[in-house]
């Protein structure tokens, strides 16, 4: 029987190479519905060429799609708060999710996951990172320790001084993977990697003292883990997202997909891996606290940085000054330890607005 599956974010970059994936094991799905963003002339294309029963774009029709019970999966590939919503009233229903919305978990992960095994529901990670965790585990009682690389972005072999002076065009000049401009500001600046370990210390229940950040430039070995007796086990393979997303819309099954060409380990010259500079990348030290702060900690977190990054692209800002007015909105935040998801939204909205408001008035207007 073909899996049937539902796409929030499917013009976005994850959404668009997901069809890729299905276009390729077209004998195994069947698109339930497609959610678009704002292009509404792709998400026409990909209506007429995948035939879902039905789609839709912007926020409206989410929770009709995520309370169909017909899904087998839906895939949360939207950026932003807009997928925490749709993925709880997915989950509610029954339905298994692969995960691609960093801001679900990083927003109300403990929410999340206490819905997820209340309702019995499967949440595979889609990310590389946490996608390769996922498949190196097979017993979780074992594993001491989860080890998350960063390629350190295009940044990593340039001064301080270089990334204060960084123009938006270096700073998306990434040197690896091929992703939506906010994710690439965030790999940039490590901030990324600060959000997969908030991610990672709720999927897979791991303090956030058992979780290390280990840069990684070629972007081979995609994460690994450390078990109790020393053992270290690793998922490796070219960086492409087409694998782990095809991973996770067909877990536990395997298929042949899309491939750049089958891997070989004696066309790659070297690995190298290093420490992280806490210095030089401050962003992953100050997740790292917001996460063990916990609360809507993460939530001021995510928000902030998402605003500065904005005004970062749009050129309000310089590329350090991220980290400055992430930091500040964070250090005056007054943390709700156990949230709602009303009082998470509402976080949410305080603390982009307080941001904007902060931006304009020591940034903009000078």
């Amino acid at each position: 029987m073909k899996r049937k599956i539902s796409i929030i974010g499917s013009t976005g970059s994850i959404g668009t190479q997901a069809l890729e994936v299905i276009e390729k094991l077209r004998d195994k799905f069947e698109i339930i519905a497609l959610a678009g963003g704002h292009n509404k002339e792709l998400l026409a294309k990909q209506a007429e060429k995948f035939k879902p029963r039905y789609n839709c774009l912007g926020e409206e029709g989410l929770e009709k799609i995520c309370s169909d019970k017909e899904n087998d999966i839906i895939l949360v590939a939207c950026s932003g708060k807009i997928g925490l919503k749709p993925t709880l009233t997915a989950i509610r229903n029954g339905i298994d999710i692969a995960l691609a919305n960093k801001e679900t978990l990083v927003m109300a992960g403990d929410i999340v996951m206490a819905e997820a095994e209340k309702y019995g529901v499967n949440i595979i990670p889609v990310d590389s990172e946490h996608c390769a965790i996922h498949q190196c585990i097979k017993d979780i009682n074992q594993v001491d320790k989860l080890i998350i690389t960063a390629s350190g972005g295009p940044f990593l072999k340039k001064s301080v001084e270089d990334m204060k002076n960084a123009t938006v065009e270096q700073a998306l000049a990434h040197p690896r993977w091929n992703m939506g401009k906010k994710i690439t500001v965030d790999s940039a600046t490590l901030m990324n990697k600060g959000l997969e370990i908030i991610e990672a210390h709720h999927l897979f229940g791991f303090d956030y003292d058992n979780i290390d950040v280990v840069v990684h430039p070629q972007s081979i070995v995609h994460s690994a883990i450390e078990y109790k007796d020393g053992s270290v086990i690793a998922q490796i393979g070219l960086p492409s997202m087409h694998i782990p997303i095809q991973y996770a819309i067909t877990y536990p099954e395997r298929f042949e997909g899309i491939k750049s060409k089958s891997f070989s380990f004696s066309e790659i010259a070297r690995l190298d891996f290093e420490k992280p500079d806490y210095e030089k990348f401050p962003t992953l030290k100050l997740a790292y606290e917001m996460g063990k702060l916990g609360g809507t900690a993460t939530v001021c977190l995510n928000a902030a940085n998402e605003e500065a990054v904005f005004a970062f692209l749009d050129g309000k800002i310089k590329l350090y000054d991220i980290y400055k007015i992430t930091k500040k909105m964070c250090d005056e935040h007054k943390v709700i330890k156990n949230p709602t998801i009303d009082e998470i939204m509402a976080v949410d909205k305080e603390v982009r607005e307080q941001t904007q408001q902060f931006i304009n008035l020591n940034f903009v207007l000078k």
